[in-house]
């Protein structure tokens, strides 16, 4: 069996050393850790916490990695059903699970990553609410160590699936409703982050309904704030014949910018969040069962730990118009 002592002579350092990375000190140069992680692979070593954990009941854990959004507290309500969906169904699929957040991860290489959730015994993780501008976990993906399903990002291999819905169609499906009924020719769209894939995708969607029914349309950047989409409204709103908004929390702040203008413009959102009813409009929205969705991947990553290749999983949504008497219990 592979010592310390042998990873420490392979790489030319000594054995505090390896420990020190084995342990993710942070005064350790890149440099080394390269040294040292190149020989743990090349040498296959399996530190003393993973080999424990590897040979304890519990195999087959799963990590929920979530992406918490702390600039506001309204979007808590995905998060809550992202992780209600998962600790049930993870019940159901007789799964232990664990959480880990983006935060507790995001200054690590990829190799103190592998090493990390090996070390917890990890053998699927769901990733929620990856973007484009995660390298590492896109590294990670790429790496196929673990099963991983992903929620909102659609990178599919061997060894991952993506779970959502068609957020392009859903994009198209909602506005063209909402521009129909009103008979809109000038389109103000309220796009989410850049570097998010649904935004990618949704803003397909509206720009192919623009194609389509020979629309005016102006794009412009709200990151999925609430404030940004405010001031954006104050801004283009008279030139505008209905506002579409990616998000629904967008879609609040659009809507409470037309009422401070005391001027009327259909305003619809995206993803059915519960606080639309108590707007006080009748907005249409993109309803998405998130509950539903993190059940699906939990049951995909069980599916994966089974043998099974990567698939793109896309689940069904509505689109609906919230009322106050819709959600109060």
């Amino acid at each position: 069996m592979v010592s310390i002592k042998d990873v420490a002579k392979h790489a030319g350092v000594a054995i505090s050393t390896v420990s020190k990375v084995l342990n993710h000190y942070p005064n350790v140069s890149e440099e080394t850790k390269k040294k040292v992680n190149d020989a743990i692979e090349e040498l296959g070593f399996i530190p003393n916490t993973i080999a424990a954990a590897l040979s304890s009941k519990q195999a087959g854990r799963v990590a929920l990695l979530m992406n918490l959004v702390t600039k506001t507290q309204a979007i808590d309500e995905i998060d809550m059903q992202y992780l209600a969906g998962a600790l049930h169904q993870a019940k159901e699929c007789s799964l232990d699970v664990i959480t880990v957040f983006f935060s507790m991860i995001q200054d690590k290489s990829l190799e103190e990553i592998i090493a990390y959730f090996k070390s917890q015994n990890i053998s699927g993780i769901i990733i929620y609410g990856m973007s484009k501008d995660d390298k590492v976990l896109h590294q990670l993906v790429q790496a196929q160590v673990f099963k991983i399903v992903l929620i909102d990002a659609p990178m599919v291999n061997d060894s991952t699936s993506t779970v959502w819905i068609d957020q392009a169609k859903a994009q198209y499906d909602v506005a063209k409703r909402v521009i129909k009924e009103n008979n809109c020719k000038r389109i103000l769209y309220i796009a989410g982050k850049r570097n998010g894939y649904v935004t990618e995708r949704r803003l397909q969607g509206i720009k192919t309904l623009a194609k389509d029914m020979k629309l005016k349309l102006v794009v412009k950047d709200g990151e999925f704030s609430e404030l940004a989409a405010r001031n954006i409204t104050f801004k283009n709103a008279i030139e505008s014949d209905a506002v579409v908004c990616a998000s629904d929390l967008m879609a609040i702040g659009a809507m409470k910018a037309l009422t401070e203008m005391d001027i009327f413009r259909p305003v619809c959102g995206f993803d059915g969040l519960m606080l639309m009813g108590y707007v006080g409009k009748q907005m249409y929205t993109i309803k998405q069962n998130f509950r539903n969705l993190s059940a699906e991947a939990v049951e995909e990553i069980s599916r994966l730990m089974k043998g099974e290749k990567g698939q793109e999983i896309l689940m069904p949504y509505s689109i609906e118009r919230l009322q106050y008497l819709d959600i109060i219990c």
